[in-house]
């Protein structure tokens, strides 16, 4: 177990490297003069180009680099060109709101989603699989910010039951949880249907109902402990589209969160805040995948990490 870490550590090293490397050169290459953005086009060429030197903008691009990967190993990402702020604090603050929602939203699509496959696999055929079925088809269909704006108009404008923006009050966080975590909880639902009829096919499936162990641990313990690596496994997806998803709904919703932050630093062309942005959402994403792999085991003793077979 110790090497399978050790190698998965190594493997994150890799990719996150590669993501400060891509994330560099695509933000260098895009036309346009951040500093010009900045200056609003309002000063003349020798002004632009002595701030340009200060920022280090006028250096060789390996050079360049070299100090943005030496920095951000320290979480040093620099300062905001526009908002004159250390681009980590801005970063953590706005996570702070993106992770509650990212958090929320994992609650909601793993406990819809579980349940409402789990009730479809032992109801297979009868109407409540159909019910189910055609409620996930249409979970899956519906995009997350249609279905944003339709909780607005239900539950915010007409019932006024809820806030349609910002979050001043905790149930603020309802309808942004609702509306990202649905098209998740849907694929879940029917992923969760399938892995568990296979597994009530199994051998072992018919040994314990031979042995007279109730339907609810035949399924709870035995098909669906063995059907939880799929479902683990698509977690870890889960987790990088639910960061990448949350860009609209926040921007709906009026949220603060890192998908506004960086949606508007794109706009702006601050590039310390896209290059902070973009690696820190690899990293979690990276350490969640990490924390899922070695969690396997838990599911499924049988799992062990073996090296290559010798001859």
């Amino acid at each position: 177990m110790l090497k399978f870490t050790l190698r998965r550590l190594y493997q994150t090293i890799i990719v996150l490297l590669g993501v400060t490397l891509v994330t560099f050169t695509m933000v260098n290459v895009v036309p346009g003069d951040p500093v010009a953005v900045m200056l609003q086009k309002k000063a003349d060429d020798a002004t632009i180009n002595r701030i340009r030197d200060q920022m280090g903008l006028n250096d060789p691009l390996p050079a360049q680099y070299f100090r943005f990967l030496t920095n951000a190993v320290t979480g040093d990402f620099g300062n905001s060109y526009f908002q004159k702020k250390p681009v980590m604090e801005l970063i953590l603050r706005a996570f702070s709101v993106t992770g509650t929602l990212a958090v929320l939203v994992l609650a909601f699509a793993i406990t819809l989603g579980v349940l409402m496959g789990t009730l479809a696999a032992v109801f297979r055929g009868k109407w409540v699989d159909r019910v189910i079925m055609m409620i996930s088809t249409l979970g899956m269909a519906a995009p997350s910010f249609w279905l944003a704006i339709i909780l607005q108009l239900i539950f915010g404008l007409t019932l006024k039951w809820l806030p349609i923006s910002g979050l001043r009050q905790p149930s603020a966080y309802i309808m942004p949880s609702v509306a990202l975590g649905m098209i998740y909880a849907a694929s879940l639902a029917r992923l969760t249907r399938t892995n568990i009829l296979d597994a009530m096919n199994q051998d072992y499936i018919r040994t314990a109902r031979s042995k007279g162990v109730g339907e609810f641990f035949v399924v709870a313990k035995h098909a669906f402990k063995n059907a939880g690596i799929p479902i683990l496994t698509y977690l870890g997806t889960l987790i990088k589209s639910i960061l990448g998803g949350s860009v609209l709904v926040e921007t709906i919703f009026s949220i603060n969160g890192l998908g506004k932050l960086l949606v508007e630093a794109i706009m702006k062309r601050d590039i310390p805040i896209i290059q902070g942005c973009t690696v820190y959402i690899a990293a979690v994403f990276v350490i969640a995948n990490l924390l899922i792999d070695l969690t396997y085991g838990l599911f499924d003793p049988r799992i062990r990490v073996a090296g290559p077979a010798k001859r």
